[in-house]
C-alpha cells in the first residue's frame, strides 16, 4: 500500500542521469495554498505567477543560489495532481537535482512534505478524478513504449479513447438494466420490455460493441506486450543467422562449429510496430559438454514461456529421427513454426506450405528460407504477424493490458449469460439483470470505478518516481 494520500511530496521528475534540464515537482496536498506560497517564498524568494514561467533563482536557507531556473505555480484544480503543485525545472545534473530536493525537503518540513513513492503523483491525479484508472495507466505505457505504434497508441489510451469506448458501453448496459429492473419492479403492468423496449435488439448491439472493443484491445495489448520467439533447434541449422536476418545487424556470432551458442542472445526488433523478443539458444543434441548442456536446458526453459517457437531445420537433410524426437517434446498449446533454412543450397525456393493434421483440428506451417542470403525472411514475418493475430492498417487500437483483457472477458461472458436468460423470459429475468450488473461491474473496473485498493497499490507501484 503507498502511504497516505494527502501527504505533501516533492521527487524529481526527470530521469537519473545528466541531462539539460531535471524537473523537481512538489505537489502540496492537505497543506494546499500555505505550503505552496511558503515554498515559493523559501526556494525562489517570491510569490509566483499562476501558470506563468518565471526565471528565479533557486536559493538555500541562508540564501545562497544553488541553481537558476523555470519555476511554474499550478494553483489547485487546475494541475496535474489537482492539488497545488509548484515545478523547479533548473539545470539537469544530478548532484544539483539533490541540492534542490533537499532545499524543497528542508523548507517543507514544517508542513509534513515527503519523498514520493513511484507512481503517487499520477495516483493523485487518478484520487482527484483528472485521469481515470486507463488514463493513468496509459501515462507508464506511453513512457514505456518500444515501438512507435506502441506510443501512438498509449498516447489515445491517455487522450481518453479507451475510456470513452468502455463508458458508452456502461451506458448502455445501464439503460438495459434500467428497463429489466422496471419490469422486474411492476410486474402487474404486464409490459413485455423483450418487444416493446427492443430489450434483445439492445443487448445484441452490446455484444457486438463489447466483441469490437475486446478486439481492439488484443490488439493494443499485442502492441505494449509484443510477442516472445524463440530458435531452437539442433545445432548448425541456422538459429544465429537467422537472428541476425531478421534484427539486420550481426548480433549472433555464426560459425561452422557446432555449439558456438552457448546461452541465449535475446534481442527486441519490430515488424509493423509489433515488438518481437527474439530469442537465439543453444543447439539442442546429446552432449557431454557440463557448459552445453547447462545452455540446453536453459533453451528448454525458454521454449516452455515462448509465444511461438520457431524449429529450424536444415533444408538439404529436412526433418531427421534428431528432429522428431524434439518436436516430440515441445510443449502443448505453443504455436511451432517448421523453419527449413538454407534452402539456396537446395533446388527448391522459398515458399510457405500449411498442413491440416490431426483430422483438421491443427495446422503446421513450414517455411522454407534462407537466413544467410535474407531469402523467404518476408514470409516468415508475415507468417508471426499471422500468429499473433496482428490486422496490419489498425489505426483505432488503444495500448490495453493484461488485466483489461480479463475485464473486458468477464464482461463478454455475463453478457453471454444475460443473453441465455433472456431467451427464457420472465423466468429468469432476476438472472437476467444480474448478469448485467456483473458486467458493468467488470468494464467499471477498468476505468477505476470500481476498483479495489490493493489492486491500485499493485498498479502505481510500478511506476517511476516522479510521475
Amino acid at each position: 500500500m503507498l502511504p497516505l494520500d494527502s501527504d505533501p511530496i516533492v521527487a524529481i521528475a526527470t530521469a537519473p542521469g545528466r541531462g539539460g534540464i531535471g524537473v523537481v515537482r512538489i505537489s502540496c496536498g492537505r497543506v494546499g495554498e500555505t505550503a505552496a506560497l511558503a515554498l515559493m517564498g523559501a526556494l525562489c524568494g517570491q510569490a509566483l505567477t499562476p501558470r506563468h514561467a518565471s526565471y528565479v533563482p533557486f536559493v538555500d536557507a541562508g540564501g545562497n543560489v544553488l541553481d537558476r531556473g523555470i519555476a511554474l505555480y499550478f494553483p489547485a484544480p487546475h494541475s496535474y495532481t489537482g492539488e497545488y503543485v509548484v515545478e523547479l525545472q533548473g539545470h539537469g545534473g544530478p548532484v544539483v537535482l539533490q541540492l534542490v530536493l533537499q532545499r524543497c525537503l528542508e523548507a517543507g518540513q514544517a508542513f509534513g512534505l515527503r519523498l514520493a513513492e513511484p507512481g503517487e503523483f499520477t495516483r493523485r491525479a487518478f484520487l482527484n478524478d483528472k485521469l481515470d484508472l486507463a488514463q493513468a495507466e496509459a501515462v507508464a505505457d506511453l513512457i514505456e513504449a518500444s515501438t512507435e505504434a506502441a506510443a501512438r497508441s498509449a498516447g489515445r489510451s491517455l487522450d481518453g479513447a479507451f475510456s470513452r469506448d468502455i463508458h458508452a458501453l456502461v451506458d448502455e448496459v445501464i439503460t438495459l438494466r434500467m428497463l429489466v429492473e422496471a419490469t422486474l419492479d411492476f410486474p402487474e403492468e404486464e409490459i413485455d420490455f423483450l418487444e416493446a423496449a427492443d430489450a434483445r435488439g439492445k443487448l445484441a448491439h452490446i455484444r457486438t460493441r463489447l466483441d469490437h472493443i475486446l478486439g481492439e484491445a488484443r490488439q493494443g495489448a499485442l502492441l505494449r506486450e509484443g510477442l516472445s520467439v524463440v530458435l531452437a533447434g539442433q545445432p548448425n541449422v541456422g538459429k544465429s543467422s537467422l537472428l541476425n536476418a531478421l534484427a539486420g545487424a550481426e548480433l549472433a556470432i555464426v560459425t561452422p562449429i557446432a555449439g558456438t551458442t552457448r546461452d541465449k542472445v535475446t534481442q527486441t526488433i519490430q515488424i509493423e510496430g509489433i515488438p518481437l523478443h527474439v530469442i537465439d539458444t543453444a543447439g539442442l543434441r546429446e552432449t557431454e559438454d557440463e557448459v552445453e548442456r547447462i545452455g540446453i536446458a536453459r533453451t528448454w526453459s525458454e521454449i516452455e514461456r515462448a509465444d511461438v517457437v520457431l524449429h529450424l531445420l536444415d533444408a538439404r537433410s529436412g526433418v531427421t529421427d534428431e528432429d522428431v524426437v524434439i518436436d516430440e517434446r515441445f510443449p502443448s498449446g505453443i504455436p511451432v513454426v517448421r523453419v527449413l533454412n538454407k534452402t539456396d543450397l537446395t533446388e527448391v525456393g522459398a515458399s510457405v506450405n500449411r498442413q491440416a493434421v490431426g483430422g483438421g483440428e491443427t495446422e503446421v506451417c513450414e517455411i522454407r528460407l534462407s537466413a544467410k542470403k535474407s531469402l523467404g525472411i518476408d514470409l516468415l514475418r508475415a507468417e508471426l504477424l499471422r500468429i499473433a493475430g496482428w490486422q496490419a492498417g489498425t489505426e483505432s487500437v488503444y495500448l490495453a493490458r493484461e488485466r483489461h483483457l480479463i475485464a473486458l472477458r468477464a464482461a463478454q461472458d455475463h453478457v453471454s449469460l444475460a443473453t441465455d436468460h433472456a431467451q427464457e423470459r420472465a423466468q429468469s429475468l432476476d438472472l437476467f439483470a444480474e448478469e448485467l450488473r456483473l458486467a458493468q461491474e467488470a468494464l467499471n473496473s477498468i476505468t477505476g470505478e470500481f476498483t479495489s485498493d490493493d489492486l491500485l497499490g499493485v498498479i502505481f507501484s510500478r511506476f517511476c518516481i516522479g510521475k
